[in-house]
């Protein structure tokens, strides 16, 4: 009996993740008439999204801003999160309300927050181009989100200021997982300050540094909600915040992309491509993380 425990959450795993991923997969060798299946085209599909104008032009725009969009995390929300905990780590006065301050935007919805930002960098009455002009900085006050230089990056900082509370308390985890003795003995050596940080805290916080890595690569790719949120389906401006995730809901759902009556079929092949590279970046990133456990 104890065998069948397992089936529910089996069963959950096999209708809301292998399915919709093995169907992705069988549509995208498929030519689509909207919605209606048509004749099998093998992967004409990918050679298309590869290949073909302006599918291939477009497919590369996304592809380079979730590269960006996981630079600028691994930097901006990983570097705050790390030092946040690196500092409630040594106990400073107020640790603890810094934790529960920096967590609580992760709180909140996404498609909230995403609004909350955008009423923000509203470029007529928006709170950051106010305080801008009333601190005697008005030349820098922009159309943020308007600007296709800036809508990208404000995104991506939003969405560090939006996740380095998790990111802290991972790295806050890691840290509080040194045993207490090997410092002690770092310290009789004689290692201090940034000798201590590089030379002995950062080696033994490789595991939550990987697991936080992968997290951030995984959720740089699927970066969906908060785009929306901010700036809708047609990645504006001029496709300037696209990722791959909206190109995907964009010519598969949108009815937008230039994709025709073979959205649907070219929505399913950028799916599976997007899988691929997620799957594929996480799988090798956990074999690292282990094969470096056993050999330490």
């Amino acid at each position: 009996m104890i065998h069948l425990f397992p089936l529910p959450a089996l069963a959950i795993y096999l209708v809301f993740l292998v399915y919709p991923i093995f169907s992705a997969f069988v549509y995208s060798l498929y030519d689509w008439q909207g919605i209606k299946r048509g004749a099998f085209i093998g992967l004409k599909n990918f050679a298309t999204l590869f290949t073909v104008e302006p599918f291939n032009e477009m497919f590369w725009n996304a592809l380079s801003h979730n590269v960006l969009y996981f630079v600028v995390e691994m930097v901006v929300q990983n570097g705050i999160g790390f030092m946040l905990a690196f500092f409630i780590y040594r106990k400073i006065r107020g640790a603890g309300f810094l934790k529960i301050a920096y967590f609580m935007p992760r709180l909140l919805s996404v498609i909230v927050i995403g609004f909350l930002w955008k009423l923000i960098f509203n470029p007529n009455y928006g709170a950051l181009n106010s305080v801008l002009t009333s601190v005697g900085l008005a030349d820098w006050a922009k159309p943020w989100l308007g600007d296709p230089d800036t809508a990208l990056m404000a995104i991506i900082l939003v969405n560090c200021w939006f996740g380095v509370g998790f990111a802290m308390l991972i790295f806050l985890a890691g840290l509080q997982s040194i045993p207490e003795e090997l410092i002690e003995a770092a310290r009789l050596d004689g290692a201090r300050g940034l000798t201590m940080l590089w030379r002995i805290i950062l080696p033994l916080c490789m595991p939550s540094i990987t697991i936080m890595t992968v997290f951030t690569f995984i959720q740089a790719f699927e970066a969906f909600e908060l785009v929306y949120a901010m700036q809708g389906s047609m990645g504006e401006p001029f496709y300037s915040t696209d990722t791959l995730a909206v190109y995907f809901y964009r010519m598969a759902f949108g009815g937008s992309g230039g994709a025709g009556e073979t959205a649907l079929g070219l929505g399913s092949a950028l799916a599976v491509v997007l899988f691929i590279i997620v799957a594929s970046v996480s799988a090798i990133s956990v074999y690292l993380m282990r094969k470096r456990e056993v050999q330490h």
